[in-house]
């Protein structure tokens, strides 16, 4: 297993400048495909309109035509995340609007989920929407070896995540490369231990990667923090390790969450690798954290996100969009 490993990180595992923006262009003329660009939003006001003015202004353009369009999802923002986002550009759509036939639940899966019955591109890149000093090789990385490359089928960013150090936030104390911290603590030793064929990438719960509508649209989304896990894993079995792929974009800074907030995440991520373990016990788990207050230590219990979306194939407005 440790040979296919060193043979997938040889043969799937590049760099953003093996793939210079006009190789990519001409792919793209010669293939007649089309890129959609998907932001799922949550209170990103202060974020979402630069990586939607940079992916306009850098690869969005005559000279360059690799973006066809850029659609930022709001899943219930109550800044002013749809403003800047339509100000700088991107078309907004509301979560809830999408197929309100099945009611929306709280979570970024399902917010990916939904976007491919509101996007219309061949190849469908997602991009968190918190992401700081945002540069476009975070899209043309990783939607370059799908144009260029007709066996890969996903591809993921990787890339190194500072981790922001205590004190005063203006410091810019950071430390390198410890900003994964549910990756290293959940997600990598799951992979490991039960699928040792995903061992190579590096970033396997990164927000930033792209695939084939042909692929995302067979795949069930778990709804919640899962989805990216949940994702990898179910691709592995459909179409196979020498279809997923991964792009060196160099250094991702974004905001980061709390302790608690990483705990709740590391319980969806296990729950769904559970599920993909043993399909039995469909039992909604939670999860108990506690905060301190003035009489000690109070409980504080959230559910895990453990829902999961069909394959989009299956709903029946998809197929009728499709055909249409």
């Amino acid at each position: 297993m440790l040979e296919d490993v060193e043979r997938w990180l040889n043969t799937r595992s590049w760099s953003v400048g093996d793939r210079p923006l006009k190789k990519l262009i001409a792919a793209k003329r010669a293939a007649n495909s089309t890129v959609s660009v998907v932001l799922p939003a949550l209170n990103e006001e202060e974020t979402v309109g630069e990586i939607v003015a940079v992916i306009r202004r850098e690869l969005m353009t005559k000279k360059v035509p690799l973006v066809d369009e850029i659609v930022v999802i709001d899943s219930g923002s109550t800044d002013r995340t749809s403003e800047v986002a339509a100000e700088a550009g991107a078309r907004v759509v509301h979560r809830d609007e999408i197929l309100p036939r099945i009611p929306a639940v709280p979570g970024k899966g399902e917010v990916l989920w939904r976007s491919l019955l509101v996007t219309s591109g061949d190849i469908v890149a997602f991009v968190d929407a918190d992401l700081k000093e945002f540069s476009a090789d975070f899209v043309s990385g990783i939607v370059g070896p799908l144009l260029t490359d007709p066996d890969v089928d996903l591809v993921k960013a990787m890339y190194d995540r500072p981790l922001n150090l205590p004190g005063d936030p203006t410091s810019g104390r950071t430390a390198a490369g410890q900003g994964g911290r549910v990756t290293e603590l959940m997600a990598r030793p799951i992979l490991n231990m039960h699928w040792p064929q995903l061992a190579g990438f590096v970033q396997p719960l990164g927000g930033e990667y792209a695939a084939r509508r042909s692929l995302l649209e067979q795949l069930p989304f778990p709804v919640g923090y899962g989805v990216e896990l949940g994702m990898l894993v179910d691709a592995l079995h459909l179409v196979g390790l020498d279809a997923l792929a991964q792009v060196d974009v160099g250094v991702r800074k974004h905001r980061h969450q709390d302790g608690q907030a990483l705990g709740r995440m590391a319980a969806a991520i296990y729950r769904t690798a559970q599920l993909r373990l043993a399909r039995g016990h469909m039992v909604r788990p939670r999860i108990t954290q506690f905060e301190r207050v003035e009489t000690g230590f109070a409980p504080r219990t959230h559910s895990v996100d453990t829902e999961e979306r069909p394959p989009m194939a299956e709903i029946e407005e998809y197929a009728e969009r499709k055909a249409a």
